[in-house]
């Protein structure tokens, strides 16, 4: 019979500690960290979608613009003016 000590038989301040460890490798993660974590990768999600969407919209009225020019229209691009106020 072997008297080593095996993975088994260590007392249980030296085993690993249960749970996702952080970068640091000295603590598990705290359930706060997790959801500060998942907070800020939603919101980076959140953050790209939002720039797609702006992004397809601006390359949309682009075009539309482009095409609206080289079908030789000149009031592509109206320009609003605020309407005059009344005489007094």
């Amino acid at each position: 019979m072997s008297t080593g000590t095996g993975p088994s038989e260590r007392p249980p301040a030296d085993r690993p500690p249960r749970g996702r460890v952080s970068d640091d490798g000295d603590r598990p993660e705290t359930k706060g960290e997790r959801r500060l974590i998942n907070i800020l990768i939603v919101g980076f999600i959140l953050f790209v979608l939002g720039a797609g969407l702006w992004l397809g919209d601006a390359l949309l009225e682009t075009r539309r613009l482009d095409e609206c020019l080289s079908s030789g229209r000149r009031n592509c691009a109206p320009i609003e003016v605020p309407p005059l106020p009344p005489p007094r």
